[in-house]
């Protein structure tokens, strides 16, 4: 991924950064609070973007005044916000691309469509805006004028407290960490003064006549539970866009980054003719197995019904963290995880919150990693570097992360520090392996 850069818009400067070199350019026009490098901080924001790189050159950037972009006095109107779409595509050299358009920015991505097909490959809205203001004529905004005053008036109480995610990912809403990395986003992408700028102007948009000129292949999707987006304003915009294909969303969240598969698949088809990508049979991937000691000695202390309901938090705790750290459970067998990442950081970081959430249970893990190169099939991981995750994490001692010489070489310039517990062989894995201790 490039690090962030700007393009110039008039007397503005836009921030924006690309991911993956795929052969139509994707430009995503997000919703109404962004900052480039908070978003990414999110792990399932990242792998949604990521798996969009997969079969595109995808392209983020932040609206002028908010993120990382020039500040900018009171609120900015589509056409000129549509200036620096038009700025951001000329910064990266594409002559043509898709725009992903989502919640507030689907009215945005309406209007360039509409001006620019020149410009335009494909337009893709998802839980994309028509109208927020309600009233007799548009009975499926976001709220009556009286409560978007109402709003406004306690907005600056309210910025900052990530309370936002509730509705925008109910499915995420009970998890503490989604709230923080809400709050985070928050306070970082803009002041209360300038977000309600902002609001405003967006509560007065209206594009019902500018969808019946889209005249590029357009793909709607919309999740039928949507807290955000009444779901009929994606039926309107399907009805009303000559020739949009509609897919209608199982689910209530309206970002699609914590239950992406089935959005991610149309996307795919639509821009490339194939739903699904070919599946490599081998890559790389660092292991995590986790274990409970001395958990046979517990169980015959506390008894059947007892350790059960004991065993069910701990999973609980384990697989809340697996989430927090994008982490992939492959199996579970009694008390122990395995588990997969695609970096040896964030499973390293995992491992460390999965012995200290466990810890008030008065439960003690072990865990131990590997990274090398596994056999992928039918969804579940094998070959020689599981075993050796499984026997490094053998050896490893109450509420220990014991990784492999491999996992430390890796994690250079991490902040991670290591003790070294020497060479060691592992049962049935040929050679010796110099293990090492995260430091807590």
């Amino acid at each position: 991924m490039t690090d962030v850069q700007f393009a110039r818009s008039g007397d503005v400067h836009v921030a924006y950064r690309v991911i993956g070199d795929g052969p139509v350019d994707l430009i995503y026009v997000q919703g109404a609070i962004t900052r480039l490098q908070i978003g990414w901080e999110l792990p399932q924001f990242r792998r949604y973007c990521e798996r969009l790189a997969e079969f595109a050159r995808v392209v983020l950037f932040d609206k002028r005044g908010m993120g990382m972009s020039d500040r900018v006095p009171g609120a900015t109107t589509l056409e000129e916000r549509m200036d620096d779409v038009r700025a951001v595509m000329d910064a990266v050299e594409s002559e043509r691309a898709a725009l992903l358009g989502a919640s507030e920015g689907g009215p945005l991505s309406l209007l360039f469509a509409a001006a620019h097909p020149e410009r335009t490959v494909a337009l893709i809205l998802h839980g994309a805006e028509v109208r927020e203001r309600t009233d007799d004529e548009w009975p499926w905004g976001e709220g009556t004028e009286e409560e978007f005053e109402a709003a406004m008036a306690s907005l600056s109480e309210r910025w900052g407290k990530g309370l936002g995610i509730r509705s925008l990912a109910p499915s995420v809403a009970g998890e503490e960490w989604a709230h923080a990395w809400m709050a985070r986003l928050q306070v970082n992408a803009n002041t209360p003064g300038s977000a309600e700028a902002f609001m405003r102007m967006a509560f007065d948009i209206d594009v019902r006549h500018v969808a019946p000129v889209i005249n590029v292949p357009t793909l709607v999707l919309h999740a039928v539970g949507d807290r955000v987006c009444h779901v009929e304003n994606g039926r309107f915009l399907a009805r009303t866009i000559p020739g949009a294909q509609y897919v209608e969303l199982t689910g209530e969240d309206h970002i699609p980054w914590f239950e992406p598969d089935a959005a991610l698949a149309e996307i795919r088809e639509f821009l490339t003719g194939r739903r699904e990508t070919s599946t490599p049979d081998r890559a790389l991937a660092t292991v995590l197995f986790t274990d409970l000691v001395s958990s046979t000695v517990q169980a015959a202390e506390l008894g059947d019904r007892r350790w059960r309901d004991l065993l069910e938090q701990h999973h609980i705790a384990v697989r809340r963290e697996l989430g927090r750290f994008d982490g992939r459970e492959l199996d579970t067998a009694g008390d122990g995880f395995f588990a997969a990442f695609d970096g040896p950081a964030r499973a390293i970081r995992c491992a460390q919150a999965i012995i200290e959430a466990v810890r008030p249970l008065d439960l003690r893990v072990r865990a131990g990693l590997h990274t090398g190169e596994v056999e992928l099939l039918d969804g579940k991981m094998a070959g020689i570097a599981v075993n050796i995750g499984a026997r490094v994490a053998g050896m490893a001692g109450p509420g220990e992360v014991l990784v492999s010489g491999t996992v430390r070489d890796l994690v250079a310039g991490s902040g991670l520090e290591f003790e070294d517990r020497g060479v060691a062989g592992l049962k049935g894995v040929p050679g010796e392996w110099r293990l090492f201790a995260v430091v807590p």
